[in-house]
């Protein structure tokens, strides 16, 4: 199975109608409080009180035309894959339309990371198969249309670099190696802008904080103008400031018509955005439809993971349980 070389790079693209249209729904669901993803899914009552998120899936599943004739930017079907002899994907089907926003919730182990790794071709499937734009993974090369954002790690590396520097790498699979043109070295500069970093773009990398690091891995994604991105736990370990910084970047990224798979605990601030979810319990799907609500300690202010609870507290974490 292929595995690209630099998968946090992607092109431009157009904005149609009907991503006018979802960013104009995207605005008016803005105003609903964010939820935790540990849970129940919502009921219809709640659907039909004004959810955009829902409304939007329901349109989806009701027959838009344009949604339903186009082959989707994402497609597994029965993937299975596993870690050493440890089987962690059991057969797993999900999609992803195009401008769709799609979130893999779950508990810890229970196979979201694997998911994506396998999409983007890091983690070979032992059966089933993968899809990007129609195309089998296999044969699949055009990864400047994907953009990838690894579970929270940091921007360093061996060599010193500054933040224009780690984001400029983005732009690999457009360049090939040459020289940055100026289209290259706007669209970096957009990048680190969009993720609030701009005055500082000439630090080392070094010198950020861990919500810092993880705006620039964003941005080194975002430089190529990705037309999927992927991304492995954002919000992870981030602090509120960059998780809001965060959130605005997506969203603009969205209303421009993006698709994005993102790997969550919660959705957070990313609530309004999320058109559905997929969520996994021991590498298998339990859910695909309307983002689930979150109960008990997961829909508590500051509750950003899923995790054991102490001894005495009601574990009700539905779906993800």
């Amino acid at each position: 199975m292929n595995r690209p070389a630099a998968v946090s790079e992607v092109p431009e693209m157009a904005i149609s109608a009907e991503s006018a249209q979802r960013a104009a729904a995207r605005q008016d669901a803005t105003t609903r409080p964010a939820t935790g993803a540990g849970s129940e899914p919502r009921d219809g009552a709640d659907a039909a009180s004004g959810d955009g998120a829902a409304e939007r899936t329901r349109a989806h599943d009701a027959g838009d035309p344009g949604k339903t004739a186009a082959a989707p930017v994402i497609a597994v079907r029965g993937a299975t894959a596993t870690l050493g002899s440890r089987p962690v994907l059991r057969g797993i089907d999900f999609h992803v339309r195009s401008g769709e926003v799609v979130a893999l919730l779950g508990a810890n182990g229970s196979g979201k990371s694997t998911a994506v790794r396998s999409v983007i071709g890091q983690i070979p499937l032992t059966a089933g198969e993968i899809s990007l734009f129609s195309t089998p993974l296999r044969r699949f090369r055009d990864w400047s249309r994907v953009g990838y954002v690894p579970q929270r790690t940091t921007a360093e590396s061996g060599v010193p670099a500054t933040v224009r520097e780690v984001v400029s790498a983005g732009r690999l699979s457009r360049t090939r190696l040459g020289w940055p043109t100026k289209a290259d070295r706007a669209a970096v500069g957009r990048a680190i802008e969009l993720v609030g970093l701009a005055d500082r773009a000439k630090d080392s990398v070094s010198a950020l904080s861990g919500g810092q690091h993880q705006r620039v891995l964003i941005a080194r994604a975002l430089a190529a103008e990705p037309e999927l991105l992927i991304m492995d736990e954002p919000m992870a370990g981030v602090d509120l400031a960059s998780q809001e910084i965060l959130a605005a970047t997506l969203r603009e990224q969205v209303a421009a018509g993006t698709t994005v798979l993102l790997v969550l605990h919660e959705l957070g601030p990313l609530e309004p955005l999320i058109d559905r979810a997929v969520v996994l319990r021991d590498g298998c799907v339990t859910h695909d439809g309307p983002p689930p609500r979150a109960v008990g300690q997961h829909a508590l202010p500051g509750h950003d993971h899923v995790h054991p609870h102490a001894a005495g507290e009601p574990l009700r974490t539905g779906l993800l349980t």
